[in-house]
């Protein structure tokens, strides 16, 4: 099978591309894919690592502030859906599947007018513009979550398989992930996403102090590449050191399979993939949702999580190292409640996404030839 991959922007878009990609892979010896992706986003960077060739074009999301702008934005737009033409005219795919991001959206509409099918997964409970702007143009709507459907107006097309999951996570132990990183205490894991979160970085560095004086937990946090050098020189400010056994600063978490696993709380924002592998691992967390994405939808996931009691929510302007900190030392005091939160995760967990999106390829694949 011969597959087309769009999607961009974040890991939140990229990751679940790769991992579907990995999965057909895996499953098919014939398999073949290519991705399309801009060169502005963490694609350039992830998807030759992950060992698969990727075409760019040049797209940009619709400005909602400034509307003169997307007269270029829609310009910009035609000429994609013409180039992405032309790639699945040369690359002759079976399907189509997009991950989301805006790159999507023209990819969607060329393999609509090439008369290829295309399938587009939302991570989110609440669908982004591209998604629903794609509706018509696809024939299926992937859907992480159950209430996302009747947000759709194509409800016929839903298929609601949850967020595709890497399989280190899906197969990470916890016991076998605390004996090889040497960890005998409470540990808790910290991080701000793919590129790290000011205002998470901020907060931490502040409770930094706090941590060491307790001891009662080990501490392992993910800064984002960008912002390391200073949260470092931060922390040395406030009295951290290598030398403190129980801190650990990283500018990014490489083995999150086998550090999610071990941890026993986990901090994070709330963006789709991190909250879906939060479900399948059960692990309790502390989501702190970035205002700064489109129509909150962070909070709405976190929100959804807080609904069923499968995580706490704190919301930027109610963070604080003390908040923060105070909460952490409370879960990690209750082994009761870590236990009904670790309960309800697994209730609401979809794990077996990989295999209802390859099974949705493969039906687009038999009907598109």
């Amino acid at each position: 099978m011969r597959v087309i991959f769009a999607g961009g922007g974040t890991g939140g878009h990229i990751n679940p591309a790769i991992s579907i990609a990995d999965y057909a892979k895996a499953h098919d010896e014939n398999f073949e894919a290519l991705f399309i992706g801009t060169k502005q986003g963490l694609e350039t960077r992830l998807v030759p690592k992950a060992g698969y060739d990727i075409r760019y074009i040049d797209i940009e999301g619709f400005d909602r502030k400034n509307m003169l702008k997307n007269v270029s934005v829609i310009k910009k737009l035609i000429t994609a859906r013409n180039d992405c033409r032309r790639i699945i005219r040369e690359f002759k795919p079976d399907c189509v599947v997009c991950t989301g991001g805006y790159v999507s959206g023209p990819v969607a509409m060329a393999a609509y007018k090439e008369g290829v099918n295309a399938l587009i997964h939302e991570q989110n409970v609440y669908p982004g513009m591209t998604v629903k702007g794609s509706e018509k143009y696809v024939k299926y709507l992937a859907l992480s979550f159950d209430e996302t459907v009747k947000l759709m107006k194509n409800r016929s097309k839903c298929v609601v398989t949850g967020n595709p999951i890497r399989t280190e996570i899906l197969e990470a132990d916890k016991n076998k992930a605390r004996a090889e990183l040497g960890i005998d205490k409470p540990f808790v894991l910290i991080f701000g996403g793919s590129l790290g979160a000011d205002r998470i970085n901020e907060t931490v560095v502040s409770m930094l102090p706090m941590i060491k004086a307790g001891g009662a937990f080990k501490l392992l946090f993910g800064t984002g590449e960008r912002n390391y050098e200073k949260v470092k020189a931060a922390a040395k400010e406030v009295g951290i050191t290598d030398a403190d056994i129980n801190i650990e600063i990283t500018p990014y978490i490489h083995n999150m399979a086998d550090v999610m696993a071990a941890a026993d709380v986990v901090v994070a924002r709330s963006g789709a993939i991190t909250v879906s592998e939060i479900a399948a691992l059960g692990k309790p967390s502390i989501l702190i949702p970035s205002p700064n994405v489109v129509r909150n939808h962070q909070e709405q996931n976190a929100r959804e999580f807080e609904r069923q009691d499968a995580a706490e929510v704190i919301t930027e302007p109610e963070l604080s190292a003390d908040v923060l900190y105070s909460r952490i030392i409370k879960m990690l005091e209750d082994k009761d409640y870590l236990k009904a939160m670790n309960k309800n995760l697994k209730k609401i967990a979809k794990t077996d996404a990989l295999t209802k999106l390859y099974e949705l390829m493969l039906d687009m694949a038999k009907k598109s030839n």
